[in-house]
This record gives C-alpha cells, sequence and structure tokens, in this order.
C-alpha cells in the first residue's frame, strides 16, 4: 500500500461525519498526486467531531498555543485553528471538495496558506501546483 492510500486509509478508519472536517495542508495537492505523500495529514475540524477527536486522541499544543490532536503515532493532525494565515474554517469546511469519498479543501484556499507560511517545502509545493 502506497503512503497516500495508507494515510487517507487511516483518515477514513475514524468514519468521521462530512461536514465537520476537511483536509488541509499538503493533503489536497497528495491526493491529485502533485505531490508524493509524506509522513502525516493536516485535517481541520469543528463541532462535535473535533470535541470527539479530543476524547480519542492525543492533545497537544501548536508553538502558537492552539490545541492539536495526533492519532496513528502523528499520521494524523487535527486542530481548529491553524499557525499560518487567517482563515474562515467554516468556509473552508463548507467549501471543501469530495475527492474519493474524503474532504479537501480547495486549491486556493492551500494556495493561500502556503503563500503565507513560505517556508521552502511550501515554495517548492507552489511551483509543482503551476506546473500542473
Amino acid at each position: 500500500m502506497d503512503r497516500a492510500a495508507e494515510l487517507f486509509g487511516l483518515l477514513r478508519s475514524l468514519d468521521l461525519p462530512l461536514g465537520d472536517y476537511a483536509i488541509f495542508g499538503s493533503g489536497p495537492l497528495i491526493v491529485r498526486a502533485i505531490i508524493e505523500a509524506t509522513n502525516d495529514l493536516d485535517i481541520i475540524t469543528r463541532g462535535d467531531t473535533w470535541r470527539r477527536l479530543q476524547e480519542l486522541g492525543n492533545v497537544t499544543e501548536f508553538d502558537d498555543g492552539s490545541l492539536r490532536v495526533d492519532m496513528f503515532e502523528d499520521r494524523l493532525t487535527f486542530g481548529n485553528s491553524w499557525k499560518y494565515g487567517a482563515f474562515e474554517f467554516n468556509e473552508l469546511i463548507d467549501t471543501a471538495e469530495v475527492i474519493e469519498g474524503l474532504p479537501f479543501v480547495r486549491l486556493e484556499h492551500v494556495v493561500a496558506y502556503k503563500r503565507a507560511a513560505g517556508r521552502p517545502k511550501d515554495l517548492e509545493h507552489l511551483e509543482k501546483l503551476a506546473e500542473n
């Protein structure tokens, strides 16, 4: 099984309700085969799903003090805020594209996130996206 299929499979195993989460970060690029899968997926959440995940996973803090939930040996990271950029998470979740049964944040939001983060890997991902 390839790394992307494994990560998406771990997420599917949680049987989370559509409408309360969306795959963010590099996940929307991975599902479109723009970049290779890394070691983890970042997922934004809200509502009852966020509360449920806090009971199931390992609750820690991001560098900025906001909470995150790590699961499956940090292979999945869930948050209800994100370190880079200013995003309206309800909009990101509400407008997510369902691909292969999973919700992914729309590419225009991923581009904005990666520009705001500006890390070397984000700039590389933006270059690969521009090539496609």
